[in-house]
């Protein structure tokens, strides 16, 4: 499901423990760092997209998390043409994003990165809020920025 601009929407996930620290996960068979994300199917709402996505890529469940805040707008972000797969036709120019802020509320080993058959992610770590953006893939680096410096007011104050 691509707009007429050329954006397939998605849903980013940012899952902070008590601390206010991430969760970053690391592509399968890559030594790329990201937030969980997926695209929002024909008759989905955002927020189911953001459940569903959050089972498939780290295995939580709805009762394992509690939504802090949302992003008010989509955010986009352009995929180089080198990036591109089957999407590329069609007009496809790159994704456009609701991010979620969440809080962790089941255990550490809730997460299962293998709650579905074709797993996006084979590590992940927890990592400050601020994180280095240079780790984060160059085309993605202003989405992520933007989502981050939205979603900080939705912080608590860490627990001790």
């Amino acid at each position: 499901m691509i707009d007429r601009d050329g954006y397939r929407p998605n849903v980013g996930i940012i899952i902070t423990n008590d601390s206010n620290q991430v969760f970053w996960g690391k592509r399968v068979r890559q030594h790329a760092w990201q937030f969980p994300q997926g695209g929002i199917q024909h008759g989905e709402t955002p927020e189911q997209a953001m459940y569903r996505e959050l089972h498939e890529e780290v295995g939580l469940m709805p009762e394992h998390v509690k939504i802090l805040g949302r992003t008010r707008d989509w955010m986009r972000y352009e995929v180089p043409q080198s990036w591109s797969k089957r999407e590329s036709r069609g007009g496809y120019r790159g994704q456009k994003q609701i991010w979620f802020l969440l809080r962790l509320v089941g255990r550490e080993c809730d997460v299962c990165l293998r709650a579905c058959p074709h797993p996006e992610f084979d590590a992940w770590r927890w990592n400050d809020y601020w994180l280095d953006i240079g780790a984060v893939i160059e085309f993605k680096r202003e989405v992520y920025t933007k989502a981050l410096n939205e979603l900080v007011r939705y912080l608590p104050a860490p627990n001790k």
